[in-house]
């Protein structure tokens, strides 16, 4: 039988690490810095509390939402 607990967790680590790769490869800047952004930010905090099924969103369309809202109106990237 499958553990839904530990599926969910699973899930949620996978789509958090697609959306850190996009966000380095769309802003061309090194892992690290994309995972502090994407730690730091709002998106992190709703997608781990599973807050309005954000967690079911297509990664991509979350990490361009993420660029679009948080990162380019502050001074965060720093290459």
């Amino acid at each position: 039988m499958v553990d839904q607990e530990k599926l969910a967790k699973f899930y949620k680590q996978e789509l958090e690490t697609k959306i850190i790769g996009y966000l380095a490869e769309k802003l061309g800047i090194d892992l690290r810095k994309a995972m502090d952004l994407y730690y730091t930010s709002k998106l992190s905090t709703q997608i781990e509390q599973g807050l309005y099924g954000i967690e079911n969103l297509d990664y991509k369309n979350l990490a361009e939402d993420l660029i679009e809202n948080e990162i380019n109106k502050s001074d965060k990237i720093q290459k």
